[in-house]
C-alpha cells in the first residue's frame, strides 16, 4: 500500500494556504472524496479543516483508525458532528473563520448548511477554482504514479492485439481487457467530478456502434448494455474491416492516464485511414504548442481550426449535432481535472507539469469512428508522453 508522504501531502496544502490568501478566505473546508485524498493522503469519512495559517485539521468520523495510518498529517482528530468543530479549532488555538472555502461545485446544499449551522454564522465563498489550481500542476511524486498507471494501459493494449477475434462481442472484448487491467493493479473505480460523471473502465467498442453518441461529455458513446448505463461495450460482434477502438483509463494508486488505441480484423475502409492519419497529425501539432504559458482555449481553436481545414467539421470530436466542445482534459485524481483544452479557456494558460489527456477524434454515422489518445505531461519544450503504447492501427 502507498501512502502518501506528508513531505507531500504539507506542500500542497502550503499552495492552496497561498491561494486562500489571494481570495481573501480565513479557512477552507473540504468533503469531497478526491479533495481529501489529494491534501490527506486518505479518504476516510470526515472533513479537512484547513486554516489560512498553520496545520490543517483532518477531523474524522468513519474510520479514524484507518484514516490515521492512511494520512500523513499530523492532526488526525475523530469527531461526530459539525457541531464539534468549533471546539476542535479552539482547542487549536485558533479563532472561528468569518470567510471560509467549500466545495460549492460538489458538495450539497443540505450537507453544506449543516457544516454552517454547526460553525455559526459566517460568509461561504467557492473554494473549488484554489482546489482545482492546486491540483493541476502535478508533483515529481504524482507523475511517477502516473507512469506506473501508464503500464497497465499498455498491457491492455497488448492483450487486445491477442484476443481479438471476429464474432467475438465487444462486451467480451471489454471483459478480456478489464480482466487484465485488474490483475496489474487498477483500482476499479474511476473518480469524475463532474455531476454525473459515470465510467467504467472506458469505452472497448466496435464498428457502427463507435460512432452512437450517448449523454455523457465524450466525443465517443457507445451504445452500451442497457437504458440504465447507456454507454461502453454491447452485445454487438466485431465484424472484419471495420475500426474497433480500445479508449482505456487506467487508475493506480489513485492517479489516472487515459489512453485510446485503435484495432481492426482487415483493413479498414479508406476514408477512415486517411482520418486516422489525420487526427494523428493534429496530435504532434498539438505536441510541439501546448507549451507552458499557452492557452488552454488557443491550444483548441488551433486544433480545430486544423480539423475543419481537413475538412472534418462535421465529424470531429464526435457526429455532427453531438459534438463536444473540448479536445483534452486534464487527468490525475479525477478524470476532470484542469486543464481543460476546450473552447472558451483562453484567459486559462498552461504551466509546466500540468497532465492531460489529448484525444482528436472523427466519427462518421453508420460507419464508425477513428482516433487516438495518450497522456502528458507539459513541459518547457512541448508535451511528454506518460503513455506510450504503439500508436499504428493494429491490424489483426
Amino acid at each position: 500500500m502507498r501512502i502518501t508522504p506528508t513531505t507531500e501531502l504539507k506542500n500542497r496544502i502550503e499552495k492552496l494556504q497561498k491561494e486562500m490568501a489571494v481570495h481573501s478566505l480565513d479557512a477552507v473546508l473540504m468533503l469531497q472524496n478526491a479533495d481529501l485524498f489529494y491534501f490527506t493522503g486518505s479518504i476516510q469519512q470526515g472533513v479537512l479543516y484547513v486554516p489560512i495559517e498553520g496545520e490543517a485539521l483532518y477531523l474524522v468520523r468513519k474510520d479514524w483508525s484507518r484514516a490515521r495510518m492512511e494520512s500523513g498529517l499530523k492532526e488526525v482528530i475523530p469527531f461526530k458532528s459539525p457541531r464539534d468543530i468549533p471546539g476542535v479549532i479552539a482547542d487549536f488555538g485558533y479563532s472561528m473563520p468569518n470567510t471560509v472555502g467549500m466545495e460549492l461545485d460538489v458538495v450539497p446544499i443540505t450537507t453544506m448548511n449543516r457544516f454552517k449551522k454547526g460553525l455559526g454564522e459566517f460568509v461561504i465563498n467557492d473554494a473549488t477554482p484554489l482546489i482545482r489550481n492546486v491540483r493541476a500542476v502535478k508533483s515529481d511524486y504524482e507523475i511517477n504514479i502516473m507512469k506506473d498507471a501508464a503500464v497497465i494501459v499498455d498491457k491492455v493494449c497488448k492483450r487486445a492485439a491477442e484476443v481479438i477475434r471476429e464474432g467475438m462481442t465487444d462486451l467480451e472484448l471489454a471483459a478480456e481487457l478489464e480482466f487484465v487491467a485488474r490483475k496489474a493493479g487498477h483500482q476499479g473505480m474511476i473518480r469524475m467530478r463532474g455531476f454525473n460523471g459515470e465510467l467504467f473502465y472506458g469505452h472497448t467498442f466496435s464498428g457502427t456502434d463507435s460512432a452512437v453518441p450517448t449523454f455523457s461529455d465524450t466525443p465517443l458513446g457507445g451504445l452500451g448494455l442497457s437504458p440504465s448505463f447507456p454507454q461502453g461495450a454491447s452485445y454487438k460482434s466485431i465484424s472484419r474491416n471495420e475500426p474497433i477502438t480500445v479508449d482505456f483509463v487506467a487508475v493506480f494508486d489513485g492517479y489516472i492516464v487515459d489512453q485510446t488505441r485503435m484495432f481492426s480484423v482487415g483493413e479498414l475502409p479508406d476514408k477512415l485511414m486517411k482520418a486516422f492519419a489525420d487526427m494523428i497529425i493534429i496530435q504532434e501539432h498539438a505536441k510541439q504548442i501546448a507549451k507552458p504559458g499557452v492557452s488552454w482555449g488557443g491550444v483548441y481553436d488551433d486544433c480545430l481550426e486544423m480539423a475543419c481545414e481537413m475538412g472534418y467539421q462535421d465529424h470531429f470530436m464526435g457526429s455532427k449535432g453531438a459534438q463536444v466542445s473540448f479536445i483534452g482534459h486534464g487527468v490525475g485524481v479525477e478524470l476532470d481535472e484542469y486543464p481543460l483544452i476546450a473552447r472558451g479557456f483562453n484567459d486559462y494558460e498552461l504551466q509546466e507539469n500540468m497532465t492531460f489527456a489529448f484525444e482528436p477524434k472523427a466519427v462518421f454515422q453508420g460507419l464508425g469512428a477513428v482516433g487516438i489518445e495518450n497522456t502528458y505531461r507539459v513541459a518547457a519544450e512541448g508535451l511528454k508522453h506518460l503513455t506510450f503504447s504503439e500508436q499504428k492501427l493494429v491490424v489483426l
